[in-house]
């Protein structure tokens, strides 16, 4: 026994070496993260406002961080198929997801059999911007206040259909905020992403959609389609002249839809802390806020824990209404 020690102690030493050597290549490997291309995944098609507010990001990252941040459309499902590879990637910040409101905080109270855990698979990097959602009504629909549009519903029961990019999206829980608020009864019609749901609108299939303002101004702004308020709590600096809904008749009405980056739980600490400073930079300097602008959104950047507090809040307050109107999204 005496004559074996010595050796133990040399390999006890070697190993403790060995785990420092290890640590310190791990920490090199974060602190020169990227080394590669990034890819986020966005669970929606392009052209949307999801899409845009990833590539306006992206381009700031690959600039400051100077390697590509690629965007792949992973859209279906309302976003749910996407929100599921993002959770499946390897935790070592080369996979990033652009997520919704809806599927971070609404998603797993409407559906029994969520493919993913929006607390459990992903840690939170950074809010990007608020996306204000606009009431906007069918040419064919002759409304043209909120008050209107209400006497209308009520005189013809179950004869409206208000359109949304999938369930649990901002749009969705809008209308339904709305039909609870207004005592009305209107039918909800899903579509696979916000320009399907704008074009039936346009075609009149549906009469009323709570579009996202990135995608109703031009619209507003040409008189193809008519808006009769904005849904969050204050006016939008896009569009000034629309009162809110609360100002159009409906007292406490909110429903401000969102856009974050996430990534997969497990992700190492330094990388979420670097994005979540590349990101709130970027979104801070003048060519990305005028960029957010042109898309009607406004722009946020946010801590990672001030980010899982507003999810936490908004999840209690969505699952609330879920329950009320017993609603699925299966």
């Amino acid at each position: 026994m005496p004559t074996s020690a010595p050796s133990f102690r040399v390999l006890t030493l070697f190993g403790v070496l060995a785990l420092g050597s290890s640590a310190v290549q791990l920490d090199a490997a974060q602190s020169e993260y990227p080394t590669k291309p990034v890819h986020i995944l966005v669970p929606f098609p392009p052209g949307g406002p999801a899409d845009g507010l990833a590539r306006i990001v992206g381009d700031k990252l690959s600039q400051s961080l100077g390697q590509s941040f690629v965007i792949d459309n992973k859209p279906g499902a309302g976003g749910n198929i996407g929100m599921e590879q993002g959770a499946k990637a390897p935790p070592d910040g080369y996979t990033l997801t652009l997520a919704a409101a809806g599927n971070l905080t609404i998603a797993p109270s409407l559906y029994s059999k969520l493919p993913y855990d929006p607390v459990k698979d992903y840690v939170p990097i950074s809010v990007l911007a608020n996306v204000p959602n606009i009431l906007i009504t069918a040419p064919t629909v002759p409304a043209r206040t909120l008050r209107d549009l209400i006497t209308l519903a009520k005189a013809r029961p179950g004869t409206l259909n208000f359109a949304s990019p999938g369930n649990g999206s901002g749009a969705h829980l809008a209308g339904e905020l709305f039909k609870s608020m207004a005592g009305v009864d209107i039918v909800h019609v899903p579509f696979n992403g916000v320009g399907p749901a704008m074009n039936a609108i346009l075609a009149g299939e549906v009469q009323i959609f709570f579009a996202q303002s990135s995608a109703a101004l031009p619209y507003i702004r040409t008189g193809k389609v008519t808006a009769l308020g904005v849904a969050s709590a204050r006016r939008i600096a896009s569009a000034p002249e629309l009162p809110t809904m609360a100002e159009a008749g409906l007292p406490d009405f909110d429903v401000t839809s969102w856009y974050a980056l996430v990534a997969p739980a497990g992700t190492p600490s330094a990388i979420v802390e670097k994005l979540n400073a590349e990101i709130v930079k970027a979104i801070s300097s003048a060519d990305v806020r005028e960029r957010f602008t042109g898309l009607g959104v406004e722009p946020v950047g946010n801590t990672p824990s001030e980010f899982a507090a507003m999810q936490k809040s908004e999840a209690a307050r969505w699952a609330k209404l879920a329950k009320e109107a017993n609603l699925r999204g299966d």
